[in-house]
């Protein structure tokens, strides 16, 4: 645990991060998530973090070592997606029992576990992943990957991220330490280039990172690892080669950009695939920093190129959906990096931004914010649920994006609602995925079921032509609306 604690207080010290470096000594040792809420693991926890960064490395194993319960709480937990190797979606664990505890057999059951993956399904590396029984009883699992890997001849990596150490946040970082120690700078790649990048904090949710790839295609440049959307294990290996980075989020993975930028000199930014202005800010970012890796300056010119024609397309595909979205009202129940990139990408087609939840930003993100948005008031840190029902039910938005989780609230009020988090289906990033969430946008506001539901029902609407009044006091209105109802058609009955 001492090299565990040594390794969280590291991540703590974060000097990229600009917040963290204006913090005094002791306020930099609590970092910058807030403590965890007892028995609140789903989507909170250190281990689900960890998992979260390196499950979509699509041809590795990945075993987690614990009682059962941990494998299926994480488990398919991001909408990511693999143009190939389909193992990382099979679920590995050593499901430990309280004999097993009871006994100290934990050790012994996971180099067996390891051995049969080996033997049964030959991958290029295991991810080991610690949890809280196995931190807690003492199972020493870097010990045991490293005996495994001598044994099987293969890399087997453990990831120390218990759950209890922190929250999903922290755990990002942790995962991003582990590749630095064990896998990234551990092979060398044969094809190295001048156009070669890395893109961190790329989930590929939905495929999102299959529209930006062909963009870089077009302009010669190889994506040497995406990490981890899509990714392969000898890619991430090789990592260390690329000229350049991008981060999509730096609350997850900055960690690893900075200590890259420090081992082998490749400069990183962060930017945003979310939006025409963006996607296009990203390409330029990219492209001049080759150029200062020594990459040929022809490429500024053929990305000037690129972004003119494509934004072409883009803006004439968005020209019919303005007349029918320009003024609408959205509210952003999110956070990250899309607090921001989402905001500026609706507002370019004439979107109004209600509000946006910051609950997950940093503190850069929340400036972009300021600066997109002009007025501090549409941020909030967290909205209760009967708050989000009560300005939805007030029609102070006409559609609301959000997660999964919040979908109820806006379905309550009668409000359009579309999923923007990592559950969605649809992929939203570069050019095509800016027309393709407008298109989505302009579905749900404009769907035809929302007028119907809207409308009042028969018993409340005006008493039918001809209808006595009830007989007696105790005939409740209900009552009376549905005699009404049975009795009479649609016609006999008065404007609503």
């Amino acid at each position: 645990m001492s090299s565990l604690n040594a390794k969280i207080q590291d991540v703590f010290n974060e000097p990229a991060c600009e917040n963290n470096r204006g913090k005094d000594a002791e306020a930099r040792k609590k970092g910058c998530s807030k403590p965890l809420t007892p028995g609140a693991a789903a989507g909170g926890c250190a281990f689900d973090g960890a998992k979260i960064v390196l499950q979509p490395i699509t041809d590795v194993a990945h075993l987690v070592h614990a009682p059962l319960a941990c494998e299926g709480n994480s488990w398919d937990n991001r909408g990511t997606a693999s143009s190939g190797p389909t193992l990382w979606r099979t679920s590995f664990t050593t499901d430990l029992t309280e004999l097993d505890v009871m006994m100290g057999q934990g050790e012994r059951k996971l180099f067996k576990a390891i051995r049969e993956i080996k033997e049964a399904y030959a991958p290029p590396a295991i991810f080991v992943y610690s949890t809280c029984v196995t931190a807690l009883i003492g199972d020493d699992i870097e010990a045991v990957c490293k005996r495994a890997a001598e044994k099987f001849d293969l890399p087997v990596v453990p990831v120390n991220a218990p759950g209890f150490v922190g929250s999903k946040n922290l755990g990002n970082k942790l995962a991003g330490e582990a590749l630095l120690d064990h896998v990234i700078g551990t092979a060398e790649p044969d094809d190295a280039g001048p156009y070669d990048i890395n893109i961190l904090g790329e989930f590929n949710l939905s495929g999102e990172f299959w529209l930006v790839k062909p963009l870089f295609d077009r302009l010669g440049i190889r994506v040497r690892a995406s990490i981890p959307g899509d990714a392969r294990y000898l890619d991430v290996a090789s990592a260390h080669r690329a000229r350049a980075t991008m981060m999509v989020c730096s609350t997850a993975l900055i960690n690893l950009a900075r200590k890259m930028e420090q081992r082998w000199e490749i400069p990183f930014f962060e930017g945003s695939f979310y939006g025409i202005t963006d996607t296009s800010e990203a390409l330029w970012q990219i492209s001049r920093l080759l150029v200062k890796k020594g990459a040929d300056p022809e490429i500024l010119g053929r990305t000037e190129a690129l972004i003119a024609e494509e934004e072409a397309i883009a803006w004439k595909k968005l020209a019919a959906y303005r007349p029918r979205l320009e003024g609408k009202r959205v509210l952003l129940n999110t956070g990250g990096v899309k607090s921001w990139s989402v905001v500026h990408a609706l507002m370019e087609i004439g979107i109004e931004i209600v509000g946006t939840s910051v609950k997950k930003s940093t503190p850069e993100d929340k400036e972009r914010i300021k600066e997109i948005l002009k007025d501090e008031n549409h941020m909030f840190e967290a909205m209760a649920p009967r708050e989000l029902y009560a300005m939805l039910s007030k029609h102070e938005a006409d559609i609301m994006l959000s997660g999964g989780r919040t979908q109820f609230i806006a379905l309550k009020a009668k409000v359009p609602w579309l999923d923007i988090n990592q559950e969605r289906h649809q992929p939203y990033a570069g050019y095509d995925g800016m027309v393709e969430l407008v298109r989505q946008i302009d579905l749900a506001i404009h769907n035809p079921i929302w007028p119907q539901v809207r409308e009042p029902p028969p018993w409340e609407c005006q008493t039918a032509a001809g209808d006595e009044p009830p007989s007696t006091e105790s005939e409740t209105a209900t009552v009376q609306g549905f005699k009404k109802f049975a009795g009479t058609t649609a016609d006999d009955f008065g404007e609503c």
